[in-house]
């Protein structure tokens, strides 16, 4: 088992103390801290402020970056690159930057496969290997932030827009359910919002959960304002109970009241996740049942097309029934 330190998943007060006990001033903390999330820095050789032994001993003793890039895949507008990236214990996980004209999103990861057993779902099908920890959930961002600083990154299959410089916005909608890695999801929200960390804007995070109650209200209590969103995709607890398992310990009368209670402790807008399934929850009277059940809650639909899973009997609604939905 590999030893060393995991630089990222703990704080910059840990790492003072580390350097204290490295025979080193507290404020070397400050700036191996500033290398790591402002300017992503990786390589402790580079870390030019610092002198020579305190690089030798991170080189050494400790872990910068948890995460090794196995495969990336490129969309066909170039807009979009997911990357395939491996942890030290051999489970991979999956991260993608979107590019857009005023925004450079990434969506990550917050457990490797996922226990929620979601049927339309390729993650929830794989089942749940373990939760990351905070280090590996950050690294993901600053991979992405490196890749946009980098002029040359990309080659031929480099964006066909201006080349943006930084991520503006984070999805936390990867692999895995955020709520059930409460504990290191919220510390590596916190790194990503410190001005002295990666220094991104709270309300410039938005987390997604499968409905767990419980995390919903302890989220209504953090002072950081992250956006809420919820994988709904289905009007009726019948249906709900069928897609999204958990509905049946939180079914939807619990996970609504949870959701209403989040909206007049925060004031803050809810996102409703809506993936169209065709022949499945697509049905205009299922439209009307929708609208019904979240009358009344600050909110907004996101209509979403199915990705259908290889071997799925689950496909994504036509072009038709999708703006039948809509209407």
């Amino acid at each position: 088992m590999d030893e060393r330190v995991r630089i990222l998943d703990g704080s910059c007060e840990e790492l003072k103390e580390r350097m204290v006990a490295w025979g080193e001033p507290p404020y070397r903390a400050d700036q191996i801290w500033r290398w790591l999330l402002r300017a992503g820095e990786t390589d402790p050789a580079r870390m030019t402020d610092l002198p020579s032994s305190v690089r030798a001993r991170l080189a050494a003793e400790t872990i910068l970056n948890p995460l090794t890039p196995l495969t990336e895949v490129v969309s066909r507008d170039r807009l979009a690159r997911k990357v395939l990236f491996a942890l030290a214990d051999g489970q991979t996980i999956e991260a993608v930057l979107m590019l857009y004209d005023r925004r450079r999103t990434v969506c990550i990861s917050t457990q490797a496969g996922c226990g929620m057993g979601c049927l339309f779902c390729a993650t929830g099908l794989s089942g749940f290997a373990r939760n990351l920890t905070p280090g590996e959930i950050v690294a993901q961002v600053l991979h992405f932030a490196r890749w946009l600083r980098d002029p040359e990154a990309g080659g031929r299959d480099a964006a066909p827009i201006p080349r943006p410089t930084t991520i503006t916005n984070v999805v936390v909608m990867g692999m895995g359910e955020p709520l059930a890695n409460y504990q290191a999801t919220w510390q590596a929200l916190r790194m990503l919002t410190d001005p002295q960390g990666f220094g991104l804007g709270a309300r410039h995070i938005t987390l997604s959960t499968v409905g767990l109650v419980p995390g919903i209200d302890r989220m209504a209590a953090e002072p950081l304002q992250v956006g809420l969103a919820v994988s709904l995709h289905a009007p009726t607890d019948e249906l709900r109970d069928q897609l999204v398992p958990i509905n049946r310990r939180y079914p939807l009368a619990s996970l609504l009241a949870a959701c209403h209670r989040y909206v007049a402790r925060t004031r803050r807008r809810i996102t409703f996740e809506y993936a169209l399934m065709h022949g499945i929850n697509d049905e205009v009277a299922q439209a009307r049942q929708l609208a019904d059940l979240l009358h009344g809650l600050l909110c907004h639909v996101n209509l979403i097309p199915l990705n259908p899973v290889e071997g799925s009997p689950f496909q994504p609604s036509s072009p038709a029934r999708t703006r039948a939905f809509l209407e």
